[in-house]
């Protein structure tokens, strides 16, 4: 089973779409595009996706890439 990393469209249009299309190249993530992930707040201020459910962050797309690495990379599926 892959990590599943969950964007919200509307912080993809914030920046995040960069994020996502680095992350796509994985064969070993699942991303999933949903319509609001419910952090209007968060989603105002800053790029963030769901990681297996936890919320990651960065303030550009890069950044967010390298956190949701180092995430996955401290908090094993298994």
């Amino acid at each position: 089973m892959n990590p599943i990393v969950e964007f919200c469209i509307s912080n993809l249009g914030m920046g995040g779409y960069e994020a996502l299309q680095k992350l796509e190249e994985d064969p070993n993530l699942d991303i999933v595009e949903y319509g609001c992930l419910d952090h209007c707040d968060l989603c105002a201020e800053t790029l963030y996706a769901l990681v297996n459910g936890e919320v990651v962050t960065g303030e550009t797309p890069d950044d967010l890439v390298k956190n949701i690495y180092q995430y996955i990379e401290e908090n094993p599926m298994f």
